[in-house]
């Protein structure tokens, strides 16, 4: 600090060009301390102190002790300035319980003595006798200047200038004077390899809608074709696996094979309701778990319950259930769980359960459309399934059906057809009714009234039904899809010839067009001409309740033009190393480094992409990390900053487990809805995120999203379909840029690690 010369403990001079001593004694030279203490296995809850000779620390009075600030989980530090009449500083540590009055432990041996900045005799350890056979020590960091009032009023105003409290704790954190000491790699060679390639990393295997997979294949099994009605699975080898009441199992051949055997309900039963039961709400709300001495406490952020609670809602399942059911989320969260119970609980008996059925010719992207909004729909926590009657026609008649069996003069083919998809809505009212689930995405062409007077006829009294027509009159992209479809679908696997294949299709389409009937019945959404992201029409017709409502509100923000989203974490910030939670500080060193090989990589990968935008939180540490970034617009989100920790803000886990245990317990087991005292839990998070989702469906240009780590969890686990018991075990890594390529293939992922 300054310009006078220091001594440290090992004697040698540091900072600038030394400066006659008696020049600073005429200047009114005072001596700067900084201690810093070094131990990495922590003893119980003592806390380092300093005490000696002079009033500032205690005047060997140890109840007057000066605490010394935790740096790192390791390493405590304390800095002052002797005042000019105590040119000698006699000192000792000591160590004070935390939580107790037990007496304080001071350091062996004899005071440490400073004299005019320089320290007397040879530098040492602390040593601190727990008892007659334990010795605790730590290493002892001893820094002194000799500083006139002129540097220590300029580095007060730079204290000044630079101090930036936090806006969760009110807590200043700043350093003075702090010059980075980096690594070869992490100094001036900040910048990417021209490859970007080289940055590429493994993503997870478990991540869903890839493109490579064609998404009716990620809808449901069909139950309706198994033995004795039991729902299905399918080993790795794509062979099914059939169930039967005495709990054995058998295998069949592989589910393309025409030759399987199934078992399929009398059509004279499809329309009874017999073997139906009931149809049951999610569950009841039971009343909110009290916690003694915590009542009326406000939520800072506006969300969750008033009370300290550690969930926002319980919910009662049906024993039936089995175990992964039981064990499910709620409906959704806070706000929404209220209304889309409401929505269940109120009104007919169908109305708690909803049926979107989709309609349209083929390649108009109905099946895309409904896995985005299967997605959306099970991220809200809403029980989603999708049911697509093109992969049980597969299992049931098999993959090589030509043109001729999708004509309307051909009995057979439109009689196999009736049958599957009454197949499907049949297994999705058992869903509903049975399962509990409350959502189902029915996914075919239902082109004609005839067919969707009987679902409807299925559906009465079972479940709401609502008709999603989707119309495509841009040739340009009814023929990109077809060609998608022809290099995807399973129909056209076994053909060899593309061009045969891309004929055959387009005679499927002619006959499907020639009896197509456009949806004027009943409650429906008709998207037109959207696809594109550029305008379109979206008309609605009988809509009401909350989660319809939600669903046309993601509609109308919804397209399938390709766009890539970047998720990444803020670079490193001094909290993480310090290990504390919460906050509002700044970057360490390793974290400014990062910034800077962002702005690299965004520069590089969105080089041609001047309309993409830069989107943070208001926190300091993501704002940090984007300031280098240039030639972008960068917008704040209150919603993307990090989950509020309440009263634990600012803590470790350690002293969260130590000074309030039943809290660390709780949230060990269930991450998901627990919420901090006064703060938020994951469901929270993902109630207050819904708008940024959209709105990142919404945008046709790249997005830069720089967040924390819970935030970005719960985005990731929306755009790679994970289920939200699984969003607060993400791993989302410091360092690591997350690529998410949007377009009409799903979704696809890749990571680029910039830093270790």
């Amino acid at each position: 600090m300054g310009t006078g010369a220091s001594k440290s403990t090992d004697g040698a001079f540091h900072g600038g060009e030394e400066e006659p001593e008696e020049n600073l004694d005429q200047a009114g030279g005072q001596l700067y301390v900084s201690l810093k203490m070094e131990n990495y296995k922590r003893k119980g809850d003592l806390t380092p102190h300093v005490y000696g000779s002079i009033p500032l620390v205690g005047s060997w009075d140890s109840s007057k002790a000066l605490p010394m600030e935790r740096e790192s989980e390791s390493t405590w530090e304390l800095s002052f300035v002797v005042p000019p009449n105590h040119e000698t500083l006699a000192f000792k540590f000591l160590l004070k319980p935390m939580y107790d009055n037990a007496p304080c432990i001071v350091e062996e041996g004899p005071n440490r003595l400073l004299t005019r900045g320089t320290l007397q005799g040879d530098a040492r350890l602390a040593l601190f006798r727990l008892n007659a056979d334990e010795v605790f020590e730590f290493r002892v960091f001893i820094h002194a200047d000799k500083v006139s009032p002129f540097e220590l009023a300029a580095s007060w105003r730079a204290y000044q200038e630079n101090l930036r409290p936090s806006a969760v704790r009110g807590i200043p954190d700043v350093s003075i004077n702090s010059v980075p000491e980096l690594e070869a790699e992490n100094g001036s060679s900040a910048s990417l390899e021209l490859d970007l390639e080289h940055y590429v990393i493994p993503a997870p295997s478990t991540f869903a809608n890839s493109g490579l997979v064609y998404a009716a294949n990620n809808t449901e099994t069909p139950r309706s074709l198994t033995c004795a009605g039991f729902f299905n699975n399918m080993d790795g080898s794509g062979n099914v696996l059939h169930s039967f009441k005495d709990g054995s199992v058998s295998v069949d051949r592989p589910a393309s094979e025409k030759a399987m055997e199934v078992i399929v309900p009398d059509s004279s039963s499809i329309y009874s309701s017999s073997g139906m039961v009931e149809s049951k709400s999610v569950g009841t709300f039971s009343p909110f778990q009290k916690q003694d001495g915590h009542r009326g406490l406000l939520v800072d952020r506006g969300v969750g319950s008033p009370r300290r609670d550690k969930c926002a809602s319980n919910f009662t399942i049906d024993p039936r259930m089995d175990t992964e059911t039981k064990n499910s989320m709620p409906a959704a969260a806070g706000a929404v769980a209220a209304a889309a119970v409401a929505d269940q609980m109120l009104g007919p008996k169908e109305d708690r359960h909803l049926a979107i059925v989709l309609v349209g010719l083929p390649a108009r992207g109905k099946t895309f459309t409904a896995a985005k909004l299967t997605r959306y729909l099970r991220w809200l926590g809403h029980d989603t399934k999708h049911f697509n009657v093109g992969k049980y026609r597969r299992l049931k008649h098999g993959v090589n059906q030509s043109a001729d069996f999708f004509r309307a003069d051909n009995p057979e083919g439109l009689e196999a057809r009736n049958e599957v998809a009454a197949l499907a809505m049949e297994d999705m009212i058992y869903w509903m009714q049975e399962g509990g689930g409350q959502v189902g995405i029915f996914d075919a062409t239902n082109s004609t009234k005839k067919r969707r007077n009987m679902l409807m006829k299925m559906a009465e009294g079972k479940c709401k039904i609502i008709f999603l027509e989707t119309i495509c009159n841009d040739e340009r992209i009814i023929e990109r899809n077809i060609r998608l479809k022809i290099q995807q679908s399973p129909d056209y696997a076994e053909e060899p010839d593309y061009e045969a294949g891309l004929r055959d299709f387009k005679d499927r389409l002619s006959n499907y067009e020639k009896v197509y009937e456009p949806v004027e019945e009943g409650s429906y959404i008709k998207m037109i001409d959207t696809v594109s992201g550029h305008g379109g029409q979206i008309q609605v017709n009988n809509i009401s309740g909350y989660l319809p409502g939600r669903i046309v509100f993601f509609l109308v923000n919804t397209h399938l033009t390709p766009r890539p989203i970047f998720l990444t974490r803020h670079g490193e910030s001094k909290d993480n190393v310090r290990g504390r939670i919460g906050g509002d500080i700044g970057l360490s060193d390793r974290g400014e480094v990062y910034a800077k090989k962002l702005a690299n990589f965004v520069e590089k990968r969105l080089k041609s992409e001047r309309t993409a935008s830069i989107w943070t939180s208001t926190l300091q540490r993501t704002i940090l990390t984007a300031s280098p970034i240039v030639g972008f617009p960068k917008i704040q989100w209150r919603a993307l900053d990090e989950i509020n920790a309440g009263v634990c803000d600012g803590m470790t886990y350690e002293e969260i487990n130590k000074n309030m245990p039943e809290e660390y317990e709780a949230r060990k087991k269930d991450k998901l809805r627990y919420r901090y005292p006064r703060g938020e839990s994951y469901l929270d998070v993902i109630q207050r995120l819904e708008a940024v989702i959209v709105e990142l469906e919404r945008q046709r240009a790249p997005v830069v999203v720089i967040s924390d780590q819970a935030v970005l969890r719960a985005l990731y686990a929306y755009f790679a379909d994970r289920p939200l018991k699984e969003i607060p075990y993400i791993e989302v890594p410091l360092h690591t840029i997350i690529e998410i390529q949007m377009g009409v293939t799903g979704v696809q992922e890749k990571r680029y690690k910039l830093m270790d």
